[in-house]
């Protein structure tokens, strides 16, 4: 039987999972979940003897279950190939007693690559099984390494154009001049004065423009996005975490069956909850930990049951996770609230009104799975400080995120389950505040002398997206206000 998918606001919405990949957000702006979440139809010791692209495909074809194998191994062929600079795709490195899973050996050293490098390749593909002849123009918000994936990944591929929202003071110097610097007769990128919830909220309000839409689609366009509420972006993200769990298999580290902890440093809750539904399919997790920064919002929320956006906006050394809004946590209410679009709406609503909203005693008691924390920017620093001093390992500002909230959960709970910690981005993305940490000397080099530094600190060779960019011309510098979003588009797309 076929997978659908429905709206999380909307019980009458019912599509395939091309249909949900090219529409991105559904018409009454909610997000698209699968009726129900298939098991694994492989066994552990099976999946621990498969390459990366294998575990991708079998984890797929159970969520996407309207690709054919050929179209599928297709996509993934292309996707996971020698843009990543390791054959693995994504290794696990032991460090301090936890598993490192880096998930940065892609194109744009940060994890977006993982799903951005196969979204362009998955879209295409489900235009076609469509009939869809309208050109599909992709149109995101970014708080600093989406952008950069997705124009990546969509950089000149035919039928699609790209336009990227980001704030222009709320990302890092290398993530700004790999946005800027984008090649592509496709790609469009513009700075807009706000923060990543105002680039966010206005994105959503150009999808939900119907008036715009009438326009777009006579003048033969059509929206899509390459956000993470695209379920095109969400599958492909469960595949990393089986893959780690088969390579610790593999490598003996655990017992087909044992269970794992994994910690997430999260902004926008995609990648947590890919975990989450990685445990649904049958992995053995024990508990998801969630780790924000100072803008804690999801803290908070896994404390109280109440998630309130009423709060100072603060700019951190991990910008990618600098959001107050997570909009894939409404994927995780509606679960919990009974699969019930009209529980899940109605506090969407109350989000969308007063900015909060709070779930019953019930919902909570679901959320057992999950342990949440924060870690200071302090706390951030001294976490890379000291695990480069005791290992020779460094990690980047959002990975230190999450190995400081892990070192309160063990402090909290003596749990010695194996830990998988995934490691969102390359330490080179964010150089100056991971040479900062490690010694404040090193604060009057420029960037570049910087990324020279941290190449001989590290012993890791420096990634060459960061050696592209050391001379490349900036290409894109329109900025603009919020409300004047809308009118770049169309500026952009001569409607």
């Amino acid at each position: 039987m076929s997978l659908f998918y429905r709206s999380t606001r909307d019980d009458s919405v019912k599509v395939t999972a091309s249909q949900a990949i090219l529409k991105g957000l559904a018409a009454d702006g909610g997000l698209y979940v699968p009726e129900q979440i298939p098991a694994l139809d492989k066994s552990f010791e099976e999946l621990s003897k498969m390459s990366y692209q294998e575990v991708a495909y079998e984890v797929m074809k159970l969520m996407l279950d309207d690709f054919t194998e050929e179209e599928l191994k297709n996509c993934i062929n292309k996707a996971y190939d020698s843009k990543f600079d390791t054959k693995v795709i994504a290794p696990l490195v032991k460090a301090d007693g936890a598993y490192y899973l880096e998930l940065f050996h892609g194109s744009t050293i940060a994890f977006k690559d993982m799903a951005l490098s196969i979204l362009p390749h998955l879209l295409i593909t489900s235009a076609k099984k469509n009939n869809v002849k309208n050109e599909i123009v992709i149109l995101t918000a970014t708080s600093g390494d989406t952008g950069k994936a997705a124009l990546a990944g969509f950089a000149d591929v035919k039928g699609t154009k790209i336009i990227v929202f980001y704030p222009k003071h709320g990302v890092s110097p290398i993530q700004e001049k790999q946005m800027v610097t984008q090649k592509g007769d496709n790609t469009y990128v513009i700075g807009i004065n706000g923060n990543f919830d105002d680039a966010q909220t206005g994105v959503k309000k150009i999808f939900g423009d119907k008036e715009l839409e009438k326009v777009m689609n006579e003048a033969g366009y059509q929206f899509s996005s390459a956000n993470s509420i695209n379920i095109g972006r969400l599958v492909p993200q469960i595949v990393y975490y089986v893959y780690a769990y088969a390579r610790l298999l593999a490598d003996g580290e655990v017992k087909a069956g044992e269970a794992i902890n994994v910690v997430v440093p999260t902004g926008n809750f995609g990648n947590i909850l890919a975990a989450f539904y990685a445990k649904n399919m049958g992995l053995p997790i024990h508990k998801l930990i969630c780790a924000s920064n100072e803008n804690k919002v999801l803290y908070d929320f896994f404390t109280t049951g109440i998630y309130d956006r009423n709060r100072e906006f603060v700019l951190t050394t991990s910008p990618s996770m600098d959001i107050l809004i997570s909009s894939n946590l409404e994927r995780l209410i509606y679960r919990i609230a009974g699969n019930s679009a009209e529980k899940n709406a109605s506090l969407m609503q109350s989000l969308k009104e007063s900015g909060k909203y709070e779930i019953t005693d019930d919902m909570k008691a679901q959320l057992s799975d999950f342990y949440g924390n924060y870690a200071t920017e302090a706390e951030d620093a001294a976490m890379i400080k000291k695990l480069y001093e005791d290992t020779g390992y460094v990690i980047d500002t959002h990975t230190a995120v999450a190995a400081s909230v892990y070192e309160k959960y063990q402090k909290e709970t003596g749990d010695t389950t194996k830990t998988v910690i995934a490691s969102t981005a390359s330490p080179y993305k964010f150089t100056r505040s991971v040479m900062d940490a490690i010694d404040n000397k090193y604060d009057v080099m420029s960037d570049f002398e910087l990324v020279d530094e941290l190449s001989k600190l590290s012993k890791v060779k420096v990634p060459q997206a960061i050696e592209d960019i050391r001379t490349a011309p900036v290409l894109h510098d329109t900025i603009c206000d919020v409300d004047k979003m809308c009118d770049n588009v169309k500026r952009i797309l001569h409607i």
